[in-house]
């Protein structure tokens, strides 16, 4: 299993951005895949996932309504386009898979049986 983030950057509060994460090495009928991310000093958080047997879409409370992931089954690329930035955005953001999806009554965690190196994305005010 490979996973390759890429498009963090710098962006103003209020902006956008899109990330992409390459994958390759498993099926996205097996395995679920989604975002988590990690601020300084913070602990890490679960942003999105897809389900492996739906293909329904969670997301975390503090970015619902303002990011959305998808996936391109044919590039095998997943995406997470996140508007209206907010400074507490910042974080590196991270691509995860895994075969058990890990989302419980407490919301989309971040804990995943693979993931990328992540990429950076900060906000500035």
């Amino acid at each position: 299993v490979q996973l390759v983030e890429s498009g963090g950057a710098l962006v103003q509060a209020g902006g956008s951005l899109r990330l992409s994460c390459a994958t390759s090495g498993f099926s996205y009928d097996e395995y679920a895949i989604g975002w988590f991310r990690q601020a300084p000093g913070k602990e890490r958080e679960g942003i999105s996932c897809i389900s492996s047997y739906d293909g329904k879409i969670y997301y975390g409370d503090s970015v619902k309504g303002r990011f959305a992931m998808s996936r391109d089954t044919a590039t095998r690329t997943v995406y997470l386009q996140m508007n209206n930035l907010k400074r507490e955005d910042t974080a590196v953001y991270f691509c995860g898979a895994g075969r058990q999806m890990p989302l419980s009554e407490y919301g989309v965690g971040d804990e995943w049986e693979f993931s990328g190196q992540g990429t950076q994305v900060t906000v500035s005010s």
